[in-house]
């Protein structure tokens, strides 16, 4: 597996001095799929009436990435195909052209996060906004923006059955637009893993 380089790598909280001196806007980023099945949740019915979520049985799936500030920014893009180097550098010239100053990337070691593609972007002149900041392996646990995709799929999107992939990205769009307009929501994910 290929190292990230040394300039987005962790050292001992080198980086996050690094973004309070430089005054960077921090933003944590990661990825989701959603599939047309249900994500199924308990839910009210009349007693002794389970409920029944009726839904085709289709593995067409979204992908989305997103990126999350402690000041309860969200930004997103959704894809109808896996996520590459290719989208997620699509995505990171989205976030450089809504958020002004410098900012700071923290995610996990994805793979398509540190290819040639994103290194390319960086080296075209992105790196004088752009620092990248690797979570270590294994620590869903402390990237905040895993509570979007929780919030999304088990409260948002809950019990959503699809026919046919544009339901689903319709769905998607206006759960992000609800959960942009709740800060305070977004703001506790951060609280959730202990960085406030």
């Amino acid at each position: 597996m290929r190292k990230p380089p040394k300039s987005g790598r962790t050292r001992n909280g080198r980086e996050s001095k690094k973004a309070e001196t430089e005054n960077r806007t921090v933003m944590f980023v990661d990825e989701a799929g959603f599939y047309q099945l249900p994500a199924a949740v308990r839910t009210y019915a009349p007693r002794g009436e389970t409920p029944v979520l009726r839904a085709p049985l289709d593995y067409d799936n979204l992908s989305a990435i997103s990126g999350i500030t402690q000041a309860g920014k969200l930004y997103m893009r959704i894809f109808e195909k896996s996520i590459s180097g290719e989208e997620v550098v699509q995505f990171l010239r989205h976030v450089l052209r809504e958020v002004s100053g410098k900012l700071t990337v923290v995610w996990d070691g994805l793979p398509a996060h540190w290819g040639s593609k994103v290194q390319a972007f960086l080296s075209e002149g992105a790196s004088r906004r752009l620092h990248l900041e690797q979570l270590p392996g294994y620590t869903p646990d402390l990237n905040p923006d895993e509570g979007v995709w929780n919030y999304l799929k088990n409260v948002e999107m809950k019990n959503l059955c699809c026919r046919g992939i544009d339901r689903p990205k319709t769905e998607l769009r206006r759960a992000k637009e609800r959960l942009r307009h709740k800060t305070q929501i977004i703001k506790s994910f951060y609280r959730e893993v202990g960085l406030v």
